[in-house]
C-alpha cells in the first residue's frame, strides 16, 4: 500500500533543478573569481614595476581595497536581507548581483589602466587618489555579487545532496576562473615578446617588467571582465529566483542555529564568550593569510629575488593553483575522519571580515619594510622578497600549526546556553 496523498495545505517540493539551471547558477560567479585572481597575483606587481609607484603606495591601495571589502561584506548582507521584499519580480538577490556585476565591470579596468590626465609631474599621492575611488567602488560590488550568488543557494534548491552539488559547480568555475587568468596572461606575455625585434644585447631588457607592459596588464583586465561579464549574462538569463513564503523578521533573540535538537541554541553575544570561536577565528585567519601572501608576493619574488623573465608570473602560480587544487581532494577523507561542527552566519561573517582585514594590515606591513620605497628594486629588494616568502609565510604557518594545536589539545566544545530570563 502506497504512501497516501500529502496532508491539506501542505506546500508541494519544488522540482529539482535542471542541467541548464545548475550550471547557469555555477558561472554567476566566474566574473569575481577572475578579478579575485589577478587582484591578488598582479596588483603590487602592477603598480609598483610597471606603473613605478612606492611599495608603500602599492600597498596602501591593496590595503584600501581589503577594508573596503571586509566592510562592504556584512553590510550587503544587511541590506539584501532588507530588501527581500522588493524586486520581487525579477528577484532581490539577483537585483543585487546585477548591481555588483555592473559596478564591477566598469571599476575594474581603470585600477590596471594608466591614471588618466597623470603626466611625469604628477605627484605620486594624485595618482593614488585617482585610482582610490575605483578599488572601493570595485569592492563593494564584488562584495555584492558573492553575497548575493551565496545566499541564492537555499533559495534554488531544498536538499543537502542539491546545495553541494551546486557549490560544487561553483568552485569547478574557481579553477577555470584561475586557470583563464594565468593562461590569458603568459599567453598575452608571449605575443609581446614574439612582436618585438630587438637587438641581442636587449633580449634580457625586454624579458623584465617595465612601462612598456602596460598594455599587457590593460588588455588583461579588459578580457577578465569581458569574458566575466557574458558569463554574468548567462547566469541571469538562466536563473530564476524562486519566491519564498513571507517568514517573520528575525529579531535580537532570534537564534543563529536552526533548532535541530531541543537544547538551547546560540546568539551572536554568546559566540563572543566561546573560546572555540577565537581558535577556529585565529586558524582561519593564519590559513587564508599564507594562500593570500604567497599569491601576493609570489610574482614579486619571481622577478627581483630569482630574476626570472616576465613571462613566469604566469607559469609558476598557474602550476601552483594546480597542486593546491588536486591536493584539496584529500580533504574529503580527512574530513570524514576529523569530522565538522557548527557554524552560523555570524561566525562566518567575522571570520570573513578578519581574513580580510589581516591580509591588507599584513602586506602594508610587508611594504612598510621595503629596503627601497622610491625605486623599483635594488640590490637589498632581492633578498628581501625571498625573507618575505620564507619568514613571513613561514613564520603565519608556525602560527596557524599552534592554533592547530590548540584544537588537539582543547577540542571544540560548545557550551549550552539558556535563553536570557525575560522579566
Amino acid at each position: 500500500m502506497g504512501p497516501g496523498p500529502p496532508a491539506a495545505g501542505a506546500a508541494p517540493s519544488p522540482r529539482p533543478l535542471s542541467l541548464v539551471a545548475r550550471l547557469s547558477y555555477a558561472v554567476g560567479h566566474f566574473l569575481n573569481d577572475l578579478c579575485a585572481s589577478m587582484w591578488f597575483t598582479y596588483l603590487l606587481l602592477y603598480l609598483h614595476s610597471v606603473r613605478a609607484y612606492s611599495s608603500r603606495g602599492a600597498g596602501l591601495l591593496l590595503l584600501l581595497g581589503q577594508v573596503a571589502d571586509g566592510l562592504c561584506t556584512p553590510l550587503v548582507g544587511y541590506e539584501a536581507d532588507r530588501a527581500a521584499s522588493c524586486c520581487a519580480r525579477y528577484g532581490p538577490r539577483k537585483a543585487w548581483h546585477l548591481v555588483g556585476t555592473v559596478c564591477v565591470v566598469l571599476s575594474f579596468p581603470f585600477i590596471f589602466s594608466p591614471c588618466l590626465g597623470c603626466g611625469a609631474a604628477t605627484p605620486e599621492w594624485a595618482a593614488l587618489l585617482y585610482y582610490g575611488p575605483f578599488i572601493v567602488i570595485f569592492q563593494f560590488g564584488w562584495a555584492s555579487t558573492q553575497i548575493s550568488h551565496l545566499s541564492l543557494i537555499p533559495e534554488l534548491v531544498t536538499n543537502d545532496h542539491e546545495k553541494v552539488e551546486l557549490t560544487a559547480l561553483r568552485y569547478a568555475f574557481t579553477v577555470v576562473a584561475n586557470i583563464t587568468v594565468y593562461g590569458a596572461a603568459w599567453l598575452l606575455l608571449h605575443l609581446q615578446g614574439s612582436s618585438r625585434v630587438e637587438p641581442a644585447q636587449d633580449i634580457s631588457i625586454s624579458d623584465q617588467l617595465g612601462g612598456q607592459d602596460v598594455p599587457v596588464f590593460r588588455n588583461l583586465s579588459l578580457l577578465v571582465v569581458g569574458v566575466g561579464a557574458v558569463f554574468s549574462l548567462l547566469f541571469h538569463l538562466g536563473t530564476r529566483e524562486r519566491r519564498r513564503p513571507h517568514v517573520e523578521e528575525p529579531g535580537e533573540h532570534t537564534p543563529l542555529l536552526a533548532p535541530a535538537t531541543a537544547q538551547p541554541l546560540l546568539l551572536w553575544k554568546h559566540w563572543l564568550r566561546e573560546p572555540a570561536f577565537y581558535q577556529v577565528g585565529m586558524l582561519y585567519m593564519t590559513t587564508r593569510l599564507i594562500v593570500n601572501l604567497s599569491q601576493t608576493y609570489m610574482a614579486m619574488y619571481l622577478t627581483y629575488s630569482l630574476h626570472l623573465p616576465k613571462k613566469f608570473i604566469a607559469t609558476i602560480p598557474l602550476v601552483m593553483y594546480l597542486s593546491g587544487f588536486f591536493s584539496s581532494f584529500l580533504m574529503k577523507p580527512v574530513n570524514k575522519c576529523i569530522g565538522r561542527n557548527n557554524s552560523g552566519a555570524f561566525v562566518y561573517g567575522s571570520m570573513s571580515f578578519s581574513d580580510k582585514v589581516a591580509n591588507g594590515l599584513a602586506v602594508m606591513a610587508i611594504q612598510s619594510l621595503h629596503p627601497c620605497p622610491s625605486e623599483l628594486c635594488c640590490r637589498a629588494c632581492v633578498s628581501f622578497y625571498h625573507w618575505a616568502m620564507v619568514a613571513v609565510t613561514g613564520g603565519v604557518g608556525v602560527a596557524a600549526a599552534l592554533c592547530l594545536c590548540s584544537l588537539l589539545l582543547w577540542p571544540i566544545r560548545l557550551r549550552r546556553w539558556d535563553r536570557d530570563p525575560r522579566p
